[in-house]
């Protein structure tokens, strides 16, 4: 029989070297493979946020992405997510996407709860009807859940105040919440801020014109109302001071356009002054139950540093200008008040 003959020397070096290539392609294939899935560009520019609500599963979310079109290929961000273990790992919040991110980073990102706060820059609403529908534009929670909590007397106990004054207790300011906070943790940081601004110089100024934390934002609210000048603000809180001091009314016109609810009015009549509510102070003394509107920080500090003058009545001044004639006795006024009246006919405004 002849000899079998054996693979000579080079022959097996070129099977090895083969072998090789092959393996090392195959591991860059796998490697490959794996890059895009992680690290391969997948986020689209659809959508500049993904909004995960509270009490969402992996599936919600999910179908958020696939609905928007958040991933351009959601066969590797499913793949992704289960390897990353971020399937059972939901966070809600509100995340900022940027075009192009890898499946690695948007997961990293959602799994890690890292949102971007949301801006809340709270300033003149004048109502708190109109502050819950703001806040619920801006955070998860909606307006009927925010107002729920502020006519509920039992919670707004717990922070000292009652359901008409509690609308002194948000302070006009720029803030920062994470967009899943619940009213509730609203509530509590609102209240904090509050606290802090009441330092004990602002609460010792408050007990010296006898007045509490409450009342001096409730008056503030008139004085924003009536002065259209920061620089007017002083006179005219000395002014109402001294009313209440001699225990008489009020009698401001921007608390009968709130009891009346028609905020187009220019012009108060004598049929306005007819409005039986506690917010008429034409025909109640005293401070209106809440305040009229959401004051600003100046008018509260105008308040508790107000101007001491002997100022009883005021009228807006016949120029428009926003300023204010003030008078001590009522035969003044009423040349002040004859001045405008004669204006507001001249231009026509009869409401």
């Amino acid at each position: 029989m002849s000899e079998q003959k054996k693979p000579s020397g080079g022959v097996l070096k070129k099977f090895i070297i083969a072998l090789v290539l092959i393996i090392i392609i195959s591991l860059a294939g796998t490697g490959v493979f794996y890059y895009l899935r992680y690290f391969g560009p997948n986020v689209s520019d659809k959508q500049e946020y993904l909004y995960i609500r509270t009490g969402s599963n992996f599936n919600d979310v999910y179908k958020t992405i696939t609905d928007k079109g958040i991933v351009k290929d959601t066969t590797t961000f499913m793949w992704a997510a289960q390897n990353m273990n971020y399937v059972t790992r939901v966070k809600p919040g509100k995340y900022r996407l940027k075009s192009g991110m890898s499946n690695r980073s948007l997961i990293n990102m959602l799994k890690s709860g890292n949102q971007e706060p949301v801006k809340l820059a709270i300033h003149n609403i004048r109502l708190k009807q109109q502050f819950a529908g703001f806040v619920a534009k801006k955070l998860e929670t909606d307006s009927v859940s925010m107002l729920r909590l502020l006519d509920s007397a039992a919670f707004v106990e717990k922070y000292g105040f009652t359901t008409e004054n509690v609308y002194t207790m948000f302070l006009p300011n720029s803030y920062e919440f994470y967009w899943n906070t619940t009213p509730e943790k609203f509530f509590d940081r609102m209240y904090a801020n509050y606290q802090k601004f009441w330092t004990p110089e602002r609460k010792a100024k408050a007990a010296a014109i006898n007045l509490t934390q409450q009342q001096v934002s409730i008056l503030a609210a008139v004085v924003d109302a009536e002065a259209l000048h920061d620089d007017d603000m002083p006179a005219v809180a000395g002014l109402y001071l001294n009313r209440l001091k001699k225990g008489m009314k009020l009698e401001t016109d921007p608390t009968v356009i709130f009891a009346v609810g028609d905020f187009t009015i220019k012009r108060v009549l004598r049929k306005d002054l007819m409005k039986d509510s506690p917010y008429n102070t034409y025909m109640y003394a005293g401070l209106p139950p809440g305040p009229i509107m959401m004051p600003s920080i100046n008018a509260i500090n105008s308040v508790l540093d107000y101007q001491h003058n002997d100022y009883l009545y005021m009228c807006a001044k016949e120029d428009f200008s926003g300023y204010h004639n003030f008078a001590n006795n009522e035969a003044q006024h009423l040349i002040n008040a004859h001045k405008f009246q004669e204006a507001l006919n001249q231009r026509h405004i009869y409401r």
